[in-house]
């Protein structure tokens, strides 16, 4: 089971189950689609995705927070664009893909409870995120089951 997390080469011999594939893709766009609008259309998606008064900030502060919030989506961009390579080339790398984003994620709710956000009414972005980790979790164990060759 470690080898397939850890493979000794990266490669495209993938040997889970191909809708965890489908599922790595699902979640990858949805991702950099979460990050293209925070960074293209921060405030709105700030305040309305994640429930951060922004116009309740001074100025400074609101921009401190996009900017912030723009260079973390910056930093999902580009891992997601891994993601897309690795589910073209390399897919030996997908259960470890999987892993890095379920801790990732773990991390981020683990920090939360430290230094939380301050947050205004329901946040439907926080339901988006719980699902995707769901489903990075079913993902997770349908790429690390070995499929039967037939």
């Amino acid at each position: 089971m470690l080898e397939m997390l850890l493979p000794r080469n990266l490669n495209n011999e993938y040997r889970g189950y191909r809708i965890a594939l489908w599922i790595f893709g699902l979640i990858i766009a949805v991702r950099a689609l979460q990050s293209l609008m925070i960074i293209f259309n921060g405030p709105a998606t700030i305040a309305g995705a994640d429930g951060i008064p922004l116009d309740t900030y001074p100025a400074g502060a609101a921009q401190t927070v996009l900017g912030i919030f723009a260079q973390n989506s910056l930093w999902r961009l580009i891992f997601s664009l891994m993601g897309v390579v690795a589910l073209i080339r390399y897919r030996t790398a997908i259960p470890l893909m999987f892993t890095v984003m379920i801790i990732t994620f773990a991390g981020a709710q683990a920090l939360s409870v430290y230094v939380p956000l301050a947050r205004t009414g329901s946040a439907p972005g926080l339901i988006v995120n719980r699902v995707m980790v769901g489903l990075m979790i079913v993902g997770l164990a349908l790429s690390m089951i070995e499929r039967r060759r037939t």
